[in-house]
This record gives structure tokens, C-alpha cells and sequence, in this order.
């Protein structure tokens, strides 16, 4: 079995190549090649924490993936110098069954996240999209900065964060990395972070609305990958009302997405405003962004599709660039 630790898959997913690896991931679950069932969760609840067990299987016409990921999330981590998120996926060969290689699950879940919004920004930004901004200075945060500055000729990126200092870290660590822009604004309000802002990615956990609809450019695209419960709430529902929806999954959003969840409680949308999912637009069975004046959003919740192809392309790079340690199993 091949080992890789949290460095090595990142070197073994360059953004560029695994943004177009979740193109084809969306795609298959769309198609119905792929087998994901819903998200299976264990509450713990004396930590306050739960472990999420992602099972999937991929086959379109280059490759065959079968993968497990367990997640878990343990708020109480950080105070004791933990990471927040605590991941393994494991690959496993999909003829035999046997199982190939054992993945650091936190570093390829942020790098998967971003790459699923770089896919959706590249389909649905508008082409001369120039300012983002970020609310979040996280890790997914970082993620959904390089995704977007990979598909866009981004020249001016806000970030925000309820932590000023954790963003200024944010801003210092990240700026000209790549193709990340040098001009990397810290803005002290969310006013200030989304004013222009052309693409917004919201990466947090957050419970009511990070910005407002009214300070919103017309064209914006938002993609948002917080909310991933019922009671998280990161895009207004003034918003998800006049924007034209667009998931990664339909019934993973509707089951689990407070900002979708929200407003159908609250009788403003019914399920059927999800315009698409992003694999039905990447098929060509729905169109993607029809007007530069249009409102695009993008939610997603994270769907074990992307884990098993992410997987599958860290390993065939691990190979090739001979990473990772081999351990008799």
C-alpha cells in the first residue's frame, strides 16, 4: 500500500489538472456512472464532534475509481493544537477490490473543494471576471483563491475573515504565490470585500449571511461551500431567490445546505428553483451562464465523486513522481 502524508498530495494535485479531473467527476455523478450514497454521519456527541463516511464508485470511459473517505470534525481540536478536520481516504483497486493506497484526507478535501469551485467558476464566471473576494481564512479559503485565480485573470483578491489577524496571515502568506495576484487586500467588512467583486467564494462556518444581497455587482458569481448543515447559513435568501442555482449534487444540497434549506422552510423557493446541477451543464443538458448581467451561484457540499477521482489522479501522480512510502498490507 502506498502512503501519502499531507505534502505529497498536495504535490501529487496541481490545481490546474484536478480542476479538469472534477469537470469529468460532476459530470459522472450527473451521467449516473458513478454509485455515491448519501453521507453516512456518527455524532460524538461528547466532543461536540462528528465522523462522516464518504463511500463512492466512479466508471466513465477513462478510468474506474472506488474510494472510502472518513472525515471528522472535532471543534474543540484547535485549542489543543489539533487541526479542525481530521481525514483519511483510502483508494482501492477497482477489479479486485484490494486496496492501494491510504491519502491524508484534509489536504485533499481542500484541495478537491477548491478544484470543484474552480470548475464551477470556470463554467459560470463571467471570462473577464478580475476581483475576487474570499470570505474565510481557512484552508478551504486558501483553496478556493488558487481555483479561482487559476481559471480567471484575477488582478485583485479582498479577503475577509471574523479574525482580522488570521486574515492578514492570509494575505501575507498567499500573496503572488503562483497565480495568485501580489495586490492581496485584507478587508476589514464584508461590504468592503465584495464591493466589484466579480467572482465571491465563501468558505465558512457560519450561521447567518456573510454579506448582503444589496451590496452585490450585477454578473457576480458566488460559490459557496460552508452551510453544509441545515442550520449554517452563509448566502441570503434574498439572494439564492434571484440567482440562478446551480449544485454539485441535488439531493446531498437539499438534504444538508441551510442556505438552500432555509428558504424552502421558509416557503420563499421550492426545490425545483436548483437550476442544474454542474453536470448537467458540463453534458450540455442545461445551459450555463446565458447573460453577463446574470446572477450565478454555485453550492456545493462536497460529494464522494470528487474524493475517489481526486484520489485516483493523486496516485497515478504519486507514481509517476515517485512520492509517498510503500508498506507491505
Amino acid at each position: 500500500m502506498l502512503i501519502l502524508n499531507a505534502n505529497e498530495v498536495r504535490m501529487a494535485l496541481p490545481m490546474k489538472e484536478l480542476i479538469e479531473a472534477m469537470k469529468q467527476a460532476y459530470a459522472s455523478l450527473s451521467d449516473g456512472r458513478a454509485d455515491v450514497p448519501l453521507r453516512t454521519r456518527l455524532s460524538i456527541p461528547s466532543h461536540e464532534a462528528v465522523s462522516i463516511f464518504m463511500p463512492a464508485y466512479v466508471n466513465t470511459i477513462d478510468t474506474e475509481a472506488l474510494t472510502l473517505k472518513v472525515v471528522s470534525l472535532y471543534p474543540k481540536n484547535p485549542a489543543r493544537g489539533l487541526a479542525f478536520i481530521q481525514a483519511v481516504v483510502i483508494a482501492f483497486e477497482a477489479d479486485t477490490g484490494r486496496a492501494m493506497a491510504m491519502l491524508e484526507g484534509g489536504s485533499l478535501t481542500a484541495i478537491r473543494t477548491g478544484a470543484g469551485s474552480g470548475a464551477a467558476i470556470d463554467i459560470l464566471a463571467r471570462p473577464d471576471s478580475r476581483v475576487v473576494a474570499i470570505f474565510g481564512a481557512g484552508a478551504q479559503g486558501r483553496t478556493q483563491l488558487e481555483a479561482a485565480c487559476t481559471v480567471r485573470r484575477i488582478v485583485n483578491a479582498r479577503i475577509y475573515d471574523s479574525d482580522f489577524d488570521k486574515a492578514k496571515t492570509f494575505a501575507k502568506e498567499l500573496a503572488g504565490q503562483g497565480s495568485i495576484p501580489r495586490d492581496l487586500m485584507t478587508a476589514a467588512t464584508a461590504q468592503e470585500a465584495v464591493a466589484d467583486a466579480d467572482i465571491i467564494c465563501t468558505a465558512t462556518t457560519s450561521t447567518t449571511p456573510v454579506f448582503s444581497d444589496d451590496d452585490l455587482k450585477p454578473g457576480v458569481h458566488i460559490s459557496a461551500i460552508g452551510s453544509y448543515t441545515p442550520e449554517m447559513q452563509e448566502v441570503s435568501a434574498e439572494t439564492i431567490r434571484r440567482a440562478k442555482v446551480v449544485v454539485d449534487s441535488r439531493s446531498a444540497v437539499l438534504a444538508e445546505s441551510g442556505d438552500l434549506i432555509q428558504p424552502i422552510w421558509s416557503g420563499l423557493i421550492t426545490q425545483a428553483h436548483v437550476f442544474a446541477e454542474l453536470g448537467e451543464i458540463i453534458l450540455g443538458k442545461k445551459p450555463g451562464r446565458q447573460s453577463s448581467a446574470e446572477v450565478t451561484y454555485f453550492k456545493s457540499v462536497g460529494v464522494a465523486v470528487q474524493d475517489a477521482i481526486a484520489a485516483q489522479l493523486a496516485l497515478k501522480n504519486a507514481i509517476q513522481k515517485k512520492l509517498g512510502q510503500e508498506v507491505p498490507f
